[in-house]
């Protein structure tokens, strides 16, 4: 059986490679990326560009279960067509199971919003692959390790309300699309992929001040004044855009959802969020 990892440069395209070879699978792996060259893999590297999709089809050939990654690019409507171009090229392929990474909460959305391209994507993967299985990803515990981080010296974490989110951890996430690609019985399945707790965002605060030694507190401030904050970073008015609206779906409780999928795909106890935390503020002071 030939895996294929689309979008298998990125972080957690790489993560689902390793745990792939980790299996005894990696020869069956094709790792699918706009730089191959870049991917040390034990199976077969080829070259596919979301923007290209001419490239996308000779990519999937002979592909039997292709994982789709989404890109990182933040542009609007540009994820949404890149999926829709990516599915048809498989399906052109004759990839006869896709596993797509989507979004929690994912609902109807027009452009400009982020949420656009997930909702794009299930509904034409819904009407146009053979077999699917669809796996919402909540929001990593590694980000937003990586935004207290960032936060430190100013002594507060902020949000536009009580953030209830599930944050999972990427290396899990792995796990369970790994095991969910090599297994049976995901056919029509949309699983939610969360970690193993419910994490409001004054509790975020009370666990950084733990595991950092540093008392952080939390602070609940406006859209504006989020944007106010960050205009001095020089980020394009898109990515300040889905900055606000992550953190508004997360007080509207897109992220507020708790599962056992990941748990019951990877076969293993969950990661906790300050567990993530803690190994990411070590490698941070090791570099």
């Amino acid at each position: 059986m030939k895996i294929g990892i689309s979008g298998a440069s990125g972080n957690l395209g790489r993560a689902i490679v390793r745990e792939l070879e980790a299996r005894g699978v990696g020869e069956q792996v094709v790792a699918i990326s706009r730089s191959p060259e870049t991917l040390m893999v034990e199976g077969e590297t080829r070259r596919g560009d979301y923007d290209h999709p001419d490239t996308l089809a000779a990519a999937y050939a002979g592909i039997d279960r292709l994982v789709l990654i989404p890109s990182v690019d933040l542009r609007p409507g540009v994820r949404g067509r890149q999926i829709k171009a990516a599915v048809d090229a498989a399906f052109a392929a004759g990839v006869p199971h896709i596993v797509f990474l989507s979004a929690a909460g994912t609902r109807r959305a027009e452009v400009p919003a982020m949420g656009e391209a997930y909702w794009t994507g299930e509904q034409h993967l819904i009407r146009t692959a053979s077999t699917w299985t669809i796996i919402r990803m909540n929001y990593y515990a590694e980000s937003m390790a990586e935004e207290i981080l960032s936060s430190l010296d100013q002594g507060v974490l902020v949000g536009f309300g009580d953030e209830r989110v599930g944050y999972v951890s990427r290396e899990d996430l792995a796990t369970a699309v790994a095991r969910a690609v090599l297994g049976e019985g995901h056919a029509g399945a949309i699983y939610n992929a969360t970690g193993p707790a419910l994490i409001g965002g004054p509790e975020r605060a009370e666990i950084a001040s733990e595991v950092l030694g540093k008392s952080l507190g939390y602070v609940v401030i406006g859209p504006e004044q989020l944007r106010a904050g960050m205009e001095p970073l020089g980020l394009p008015s898109h990515v300040l855009d889905a900055i606000v609206e992550i953190k508004t779906q997360f007080v509207e409780g897109y992220f507020d959802i708790l599962t056992n999928d990941v748990e019951r795909l990877s076969g293993r106890a969950l990661t906790p969020f300050r567990d993530v935390l803690a190994k990411i503020a070590a490698h941070a002071a090791q570099n």
